[in-house]
């Protein structure tokens, strides 16, 4: 069962128009339409399927960040750069704040929990999915919560990180409210979220597997985090390119455009458009994935 929109999900304007539609190419092999808001931007899968009937969407082996699995190519190259990504993660957190409490909303099955606690962090974790948030619970050895209702019993947070998480959320506005009544004063929110105006994105079109529909509810750019931002008092404190993501997008997006390719010519297309896609980022800044880090105003 789906729900239509009659609302921007970010702005509330009643103004949008139909985009693109865009298959599922990871699980149902379903079209899904993208709406654009005319007064935001935002771009927003619209219908999409309720907040209780998703699940069965992200029940596939594939799904990266909910597991370790090393069994295909595409596999030891993820493991192999998260684990890269989660030192940097580590390092650029600890830049902000060299030591606090955390809250990763949307943790998958952990990581840069289990990382920070290492290094004295009070961690908390939220992840919805039933088996990402089995595996997290016991790499961090901790309860990890299911919603956002454990949030009136906790202390408030240093940091906040929604990595690659904020696209999946039904209830933006509402999430959005309580994450940043659930920050410190002087604390730090990060969000990393898929840039549809950047190279790749431009050039794999439906194919891009930035667009992950329907999990990926909302699809962003610079100018609606930027609105988001002003939205909900929030400035935007610094942006960081996470270049790895081209390669890692272009490779699926090789893969979904051409299932009869061999993997090798997949990837040696894919590091080729990765490459691209960063390069001309440096003049345009749109990269193909952008971690925003946001602070109260």
């Amino acid at each position: 069962m789906s729900e239509r929109l009659n609302k921007c999900p970010l702005c509330k304007s009643g103004h949008f128009l139909n985009d693109r539609e865009v298959i599922d190419h990871a699980v149902s092999k379903e079209k899904f339409i993208l709406c654009r808001c005319t007064q935001c931007n935002l771009l927003f899968t619209n219908p999409r399927p309720k907040k209780k009937e998703i699940e069965p969407y992200y029940e596939f082996p594939q799904y990266y960040s909910h597991t370790d699995s090393t069994s295909t190519f595409t596999e030891k190259i993820y493991n192999r750069v998260r684990k890269v990504n989660i030192r940097k993660k580590v390092r650029l957190i600890e830049s902000l704040i060299p030591k606090g409490k955390i809250l990763d909303y949307g943790c998958g099955a952990g990581f840069l929990l289990q990382a920070l606690k290492t290094r004295g962090w009070e961690i908390d974790g939220m992840e919805p999915n039933t088996k990402a948030r089995k595996k997290a619970s016991q790499l961090t050895n901790q309860k990890i919560y299911k919603s956002t209702a454990f949030f009136e019993e906790k202390p408030k947070y240093d940091v906040i990180t929604l990595f690659h998480v904020l696209e999946h959320i039904h209830s933006l506005r509402k999430t959005l409210n309580k994450l940043k009544k659930a920050l410190n004063p002087n604390g730090y929110i990060l969000i990393a979220v898929p840039n549809y105006k950047s190279l790749d994105a431009v050039k794999y079109q439906e194919s891009w597997a930035g667009w992950d529909v329907p999990r990926h509810l909302y699809h962003f750019s610079n100018e609606s985090i930027v609105n988001l931002a002003d939205q909900f008092n929030l400035a935007v404190h610094e942006k960081i390119p996470m270049i790895f993501d081209s390669y890692y997008v272009s490779l699926l997006s090789e893969k979904y455009k051409n299932p009869e390719s061999n993997a090798f010519s997949n990837y040696i297309n894919a590091m080729r458009l990765g490459w691209q896609s960063n390069q001309k980022a440096k003049k345009t800044k749109e990269y193909s994935s952008i971690l925003y880090i946001l602070k109260k105003k």
